[in-house]
């Protein structure tokens, strides 16, 4: 593997735990299999847990593309980028959209308190924001802003891949996890991919900055 595929990998490999339990699910719903305990209101009415699936999908899986750099291939030409963009803006916030509406009006599990809705809006509204202030980025060619707010978006739409690992760490540390761990392991998940978001952003516009002076 070259150099050019070590993030794009990664982030494909993050993807993997919410695609696959997203692909069970939709499997298990156009197939009418039994639903588990808890399960009933995604078979009630599947039609918003089908679109935020489908779009968390592309989002994450097309968006990790989006981190190949610009040299030595193909797809991440500028024109690539365009095409690919015109697909994860609508999917990021259909996304977005589509965790909100499932938040606010599907009955909550018995392991979903208060904290965890609470910071589920809080999150899917600022993925939402996030890729909103991205395209107004583009459409203004400012094209740092337009990157920088898309890789945020990225960063809080990929949180249920990291949140698979934050929730190991909370089990292996405390036993089975109550209400509460259960919103501070899904919390640590997107506040980790948020961090490392902001590092790559700074450090790119530290790159750009040195390569200006350079000049």
């Amino acid at each position: 593997m070259t150099r050019r595929w070590l993030i794009p990998t990664g982030l494909l490999l993050l993807s993997a735990v919410p695609v696959a339990a997203g692909a069970f699910r939709v499997t298990q719903l156009s197939t009418g299999a039994a639903a588990g305990p808890g399960d009933e209101r995604f078979a009630a009415d599947p039609v918003p847990v089908v679109v935020h699936i489908v779009t968390v999908t592309v989002f994450c899986v097309l968006g990790a593309f989006q981190f190949l750099p610009r040299r030595g291939t193909g797809m991440a030409r500028p024109a690539w980028h365009r095409v690919t963009g015109r697909i994860l803006v609508p999917a990021g916030l259909g996304a977005a959209l589509s965790g909100l509406w499932l938040t606010v009006f599907f009955p909550r599990p018995d392991d979903v308190g208060t904290l965890v809705t609470v910071f589920r809006l809080v999150f899917g509204t600022a993925m939402a924001v996030a890729v909103v202030l991205g395209a107004v980025a583009v459409r203004r060619r400012d094209f740092a802003g337009h990157r920088a707010w898309m890789v945020r978006g990225y960063a809080i739409g990929l949180g249920a891949g990291t949140q698979a690992f934050t929730h190991a760490v909370f089990i292996a540390a405390t036993g089975p996890v109550d209400r509460t761990g259960k919103a501070f392991a899904m919390l640590a998940g997107w506040l980790i991919n948020l961090a490392v978001a902001e590092v790559a952003i700074r450090g790119r516009a530290h790159r750009r900055t040195l390569m200006g002076a350079a000049r």
